[in-house]
């Protein structure tokens, strides 16, 4: 793989304008698609097979003008104090927004604001419930607009109108949390290199990338549902991935022309080498992403696919786009120099030891102390992993400043917190005997913990469907609702000839939760598995992998009782403008797991290889680990950096999902590449020693070499004769810009491996 690598990247280099052309053109192709193609997001998170999607289906079947699927509309109207709905003006005035939104497109039906149970005990706050033909994803824009008109002309008439259900679009805003992270990105880039024009390059390379998988995905929502969070979350992960895995490319082919490399050469070198690490990370994030579709969860294979979609675009842009942009730029890689800071090459060696270095021999020096610290210190950070509980989004969980919320909290202040989680229960029977079962079902319902009231039920024409709405006491977020869906459930078989189901977006909810509980043991097997595999024929050593998913499995513990802490109990809430808390979104964990671990293996490799090309160099097991630690301890550390601040940027979006997303991933990187890749790698490598190199002869035999490291790579270069050519006024001019690239006292190996 690295020779073609190598071939690759000379060859963008060589023929840099058809290779900038062709991207320019996927850019403009997708940008295109995007302003043309782009159809509505959806956050409807729904799995078939579960039972509150069969019981849609039954309701589908049998009672089609329910619209059991359709978007829903709960329009709250309240009056302040002093005053009452049922006064003439203000009750005119709703009647006429009731009439209006009836008879609005799509509209199925409308109920009465003024009915028993739709008015609170004061007076003052009532509600109206819209449903619609179609699911939120189909509304049309003259349907969305006909419920704005309405909500605007009452507000008009002194009254205040907030609007819940999943009629009304609420996609994430983007911008500030994007700014941030690019931000801390060039930030840490200039320090790291020590130019401008060197910083710039992968943010260049990244924002290219970016554009590039969020205008395909954009695109892509005129032909499927997409959820509203999908294009955010891969913009997060895209900008991420493509900025480290430019750094990357970067600081290999700044390391190539500080050993004196010929341009394209070095181009090629860096590719071949840097180049072999990064696919080998890319394909661990895309493959991770990927197999979220065998879970099996539609709205969660799309963002897996989405994502992996834009990581794969940042892999093949560090390894086609940036040469060609070396060749374009040339010796100016260096210029742009930023006073005070240093531009020497940031893997070659130092006169003096660096700061990685240093950190690595004093590890070395205690590694059990080293080791002890940084495991308990993130298992005690990962104890608030013990009490996790899953939920879906719902209007309590949308920015206080939007109508979802507002409405939320005005049933919740007139009603009760139930009102907002009511739940649709539906009762299959025989043709004509649907009364008397319903009736008996409705009972035994009634008589359960937890249940507010049960609303009259409605048969359908055939008289073989009941349907009834039962209100829990208890929120949709709630454990005792969740429990309440249950009791309900197990009714089922207690009255003779009849079948119960419940459904509803709390039931929704719940049951999307509860797949996704089930199905994050079984992912993280297949993802363990997967992480044994890879590194075995990566490192060809037996503990090197183990010890690596010790530490990611570690990593992945601390970072869900961070989440919880905050995000669940509330702790240093308020650093984070989290103003209510509640269950973790249920696909937080499962869609963490595969993105840590693909971030996990990133860092493994980069550092692991580095340590075993010291080590099968001849060097002592121990200065193996300190001098393979040196030399990619500052580009690691860079590159870790420039993911916490992306990630933690998202921590700003107005939007719940992001946020918890945003912060998950910042402190996962925080905790394994900071905590269990600069810390536990070192003192468990240093403790193994020769140990840790350790592979059967025969398992050495039957696995593949993919010399992810490049070594044969560097070998067959630097055996080959190098032909003459006359030297020009041009070489020398470019000699004597690049030297103070020169690392002092450079080894001269001819490169590193692992980048």
């Amino acid at each position: 793989m690295a020779s073609f690598l190598y071939r690759l990247g000379k060859f963008a280099f060589g023929r840099r304008w058809l290779v900038v052309g062709l991207w320019l053109a996927v850019l403009s192709s997708t940008l295109v698609g995007a302003a043309t193609l782009s159809g509505p997001t959806s956050d409807a998170f729904r799995i078939p097979g579960t039972p509150s999607q069969q019981a849609i289906d039954l309701l589908r079947e049998r009672f089609p003008q329910a619209s059991a699927d359709g978007a829903t509309a709960r329009v709250v109207f309240a009056v302040p104090a002093g005053q009452k709905l049922t006064d003439p003006e203000h009750r005119t005035a709703i009647e006429r927004a009731v009439t209006e939104l009836s008879q609005a497109p799509q509209v199925a039906s409308v109920t009465d604001p003024f009915q028993p149970g739709a008015v609170d005990a004061t007076g003052t706050i009532g509600f109206a419930q819209a449903t619609y033909q179609v699911q939120g994803a189909e509304l049309t824009e003259p349907a969305r607009d006909v419920l704005t008109a309405v909500v605007e002309t009452a507000r008009s008439e002194g009254l205040t109108v907030e609007v819940g259900g999943d009629a009304l679009l609420a996609n994430p805003e983007q911008g500030l949390a994007e700014v941030i992270g690019i931000v801390v990105a060039a930030v840490v880039l200039v320090i790291t290199f020590g130019s401008m024009v060197a910083a710039g390059l992968p943010l260049l390379t990244a924002i290219l990338g970016i554009l590039i998988g969020v205008g395909a995905i954009t695109a892509a929502t005129g032909f499927v549902d997409l959820s509203s969070t999908t294009p955010t979350l891969a913009l997060m992960l895209g900008l991420a991935v493509a900025i480290d895995y430019a750094l990357f490319i970067v600081s290999r082919y700044r390391h190539e022309l500080a050993l004196g490399r010929e341009l394209q050469e070095a181009a090629g070198r860096a590719v071949g080498t840097a180049g072999s690490a990064i696919v080998f990370a890319g394909l661990t994030v895309i493959i991770a992403l990927a197999a979220l579709s065998v879970v099996g969860i539609p709205f969660l294979t799309q963002m897996g696919l989405a994502a992996a979609g834009t990581v794969a675009v940042a892999v093949l842009i560090a390894l086609t786009l940036l040469p060609a942009i070396f060749g374009l730029v040339g010796r100016r890689i260096a210029s742009g120099r930023v006073r005070g800071l240093s531009a020497r090459d940031p893997e070659g060696d130092a006169a003096t030891p660096s700061f990685g270095i240093r950190w690595a021999r004093m590890v070395a020096r205690r590694p059990v102390a080293a080791l002890l610290i940084a495991v308990v210190a993130l298992g005690v950070v990962a104890i608030p992993a013990a009490d996790l509980r899953l939920g879906m989004p719902d209007d309590s969980t949308a920015a206080p400043d939007t109508t979802q919320r507002k409405a939320y909290d005005l049933v919740a202040a007139g009603f009760g917190s139930g009102f907002n989680a009511p739940l649709t229960v539906v009762v299959k029977t025989g043709t004509g005997l649907a009364d008397g079962a319903v009736e008996q079902v409705a009972q035994s319902i009634q008589g359960l913990d937890d249940v507010a009231t049960v609303t009259p039920s409605v048969i359908n024409p055939a008289g073989d469907t009941g349907l009834m709405t039962v209100v829990p006491n208890s929120g949709p977020s709630d454990s005792g609702t969740e429990e309440l869906v249950h009791a309900i459930r197990d009714l089922d078989g207690t009255v003779s000839g009849a079948t119960i189901g419940v459904t509803g977006l709390t039931a929704i909810n719940i049951d999307v939760s509860t797949t996704l509980g089930d199905a994050l043991l079984p992912y993280l097997a297949v993802v363990v598995g997967l992480a044994l595999v890879l590194l075995l024929l990566v490192f060809r050593s037996l503990l090197v992998p183990i010890k690596a998913t010790a530490g990611f499995l570690l990593s992945v513990a601390a970072t869900f009782g961070a989440v919880v802490a905050v995000f669940q109990w509330g702790w240093a809430a308020s650093l984070f403008g989290i103003e209510q808390t509640g269950p973790i979104i249920s696909f937080l964990p499962i869609f963490l797991i595969g993105i840590v671990f693909g971030l996990a293996m990133d860092y493994e490799v980069f550092l692991v290889t580095r340590m075993r090309e010291e080590y099968v160099h001849g060097s002592d097991a121990r200065e193996a680990v300190v001098s393979g630690f040196g030399h990619g301890a500052r580009v690691v550390t860079a590159a870790a950096l420039i993911m916490i601040g992306v990630f933690t940027g998202f921590i700003l979006s107005p939007e719940p999902i992001i946020t918890s997303v945003g912060f998950a991933l910042g402190v996962a990187v925080l905790f394994d590449a900071l905590v269990v890749r600069m810390t536990i790698v070192p003192a468990v490598m240093t403790l193994l020693r020769d140990v840790a190199w350790w592979l059967p002869r025969w398992l050495d035999r039957a696995l593949p070499d993919v010399d992810v490291e490049g070594e044969k790579l560097r070998h067959q270069l630097d055996m080959a004769p190098t032909p003459a050519r006359p030297s020009t006024d041009s070489d020398q001019r470019d000699q004597t810009s690049s030297r103070h690239l020169q690392p002092t006292g450079s080894r001269g190996n001819g490169g590193s491996s692992g980048g």
